[in-house]
């Protein structure tokens, strides 16, 4: 047994834990878990927890149904809140099969496997979301539009907000479970909200996302109230992104920093930033992955409907920011397409995929976007090169049925499983009858 498994095992006695929660996530991007007595931990280390595979979205068919869950010791923390008293802890897992191999259905591998591709190059991988959501005063009801808990806007400060104690308080749970937080404020809708996670390497931060997207549920839950990551709740306010700030570093030397160059972007930077735009099309399906996802990009403020980039532009698929000086290790690209709503292992592996095949390629960066893209038409869109990103699930779906990236960044299972489960979800949207059509047809029809 290693060091940070014995670490974990004396933690459980100091701290008094009693159960000890078991994470991983389906292809969808759901948390699944199991708890364990502390008793039974040693043995999880060593052997894993057995479980019926066939039972979790996209695992297994029921004839290769037996998976283990390995729990990694580094990913161990208390949950705060299950209260006072005895405590409850979390660990994320692994997926094994029985001989020990790993799951070919597990989310977190299929970032792992990206990952070390990355480092084989000498490259890690680092990144920063900033999630964000909505707050509502009660849990919707089927049928009825939610109601949010307050009428700000963003950037607002209001005296007695719901919206700041919420903030407050799930700012200090998150950071009590070593996710550290950078920023956090009222977004442009209301009852919207939006925290920033810090950088961490990509695995540290897919962990982080569905860490945070419990402990929102639970603290929204304990005041009374209901939280969602949907990308678009509301057909006349803003969606909810997951801007994504990511960078590689070669060592402890940021790759995409080149003083004197452009932008300070080195040759590495614009090369992922070309692998990026022009897988862009074929990733949507994972960036994107809902129905509703769409409504956001193509109707919702500030969401990127384009495939191109800009320098401290926000209408750009893909930002550079303002350069600070002497801040060369703080060097990146920012990527406004992914929603929080997606399979965060997923989406950093694909989009580390994109870039990295434009790095090993030489793709060549295109020319940047310095108009605000939304306003120009399409004529004149067409005339600079600018295409569009998928405009629905079903245009995405059918990009990424081609794509030889996906396939071989995802593997076969996952691969197959995720657009069988999308293209199910594209048709039972299609034969949906919408609020829409009633409110427009039933008057006069």
């Amino acid at each position: 047994m290693g060091k940070q498994e014995d670490f974990v095992l004396r933690a459980l006695e100091e701290r008094d834990v009693r159960f000890v929660r078991l994470w991983f996530t389906d292809v969808l991007g759901f948390l699944k878990s199991v708890a364990v007595a502390p008793a039974e931990l040693e043995g999880a280390f060593a052997e894993g927890i057995g479980f019926d595979g066939s039972a979790i979205e996209g695992f297994a068919r029921v004839y290769e149904a037996d998976m283990l869950a390995k729990p990694d010791p580094s990913t161990f923390q208390i949950l705060p809140w299950r209260g006072e008293g005895p405590s409850t802890a979390r660990m994320f897992c692994d997926i094994v099969m029985p001989d020990d191999s790993p799951s070919y259905a597990d989310p977190r591998y299929v970032l792992k496997r990206t990952l070390s591709r990355a480092a084989e190059q000498g490259f890690t991988f680092y990144t920063h979301p900033e999630i964000e959501f909505y707050l509502f005063k009660n849990t919707p009801a089927a049928g009825d539009e939610p109601v949010p808990v307050d009428r700000s806007g963003y950037f607002d400060h209001t005296a007695q907000s719901m919206g700041a104690d919420f903030r407050r308080e799930a700012i200090t749970m998150l950071e009590s479970m070593g996710i550290s937080v950078e920023f956090s404020h009222h977004e442009a809708g209301p009852g919207q909200q939006e925290i920033d996670l810090r950088y961490a390497d990509a695995l540290s931060t897919a962990d982080n996302i569905m860490t945070f997207r419990t402990v929102i549920r639970e603290v929204a839950l304990s005041q009374g109230i209901w939280a969602t990551f949907m990308p678009k709740p509301f057909t006349t306010h803003p969606g909810s992104g997951m801007h994504t700030h990511v960078s590689l570093f070669e060592g402890d030397t940021n790759a995409f920093f080149e003083a004197g160059a452009e932008y300070q972007l080195s040759k590495v930077g614009r090369q992922f930033i070309a692998g990026v735009l022009r897988h862009a099309s074929e990733i949507s399906c994972v960036t994107n992955q809902w129905v509703n996802s769409y409504k956001r990009m193509m109707f919702g403020g500030e969401a990127p409907s384009y495939i191109c980039w800009g320098h401290n532009n926000r209408s750009a698929m893909v930002r550079v920011p303002m350069y600070k000086p002497n801040k060369g290790q703080s060097t990146r690209i920012e990527l406004r397409t992914i929603d929080a709503a997606c399979n965060p292992y997923l989406a950093f592996a694909v989009v580390l995929a994109a870039g990295m095949k434009g790095i090993e390629q030489g793709y060549e960066l295109p020319r940047e976007a310095e108009d605000d893209v939304w306003s120009l038409s399409e004529r004149e869109r067409k005339a600079l090169g600018i295409d569009p990103l998928p405009r629905n699930l079903h245009d995405a779906i059918g990009i990424a049925e081609e794509s030889e990236l996906l396939a071989e960044t995802l593997g076969e299972h996952v691969f197959d499983f995720f657009l069988r489960n999308k293209r199910q979800e594209w048709e039972e949207y299609r034969g949906q009858v919408s609020a829409f059509e009633r409110d427009r047809m039933l008057p006069v029809l």
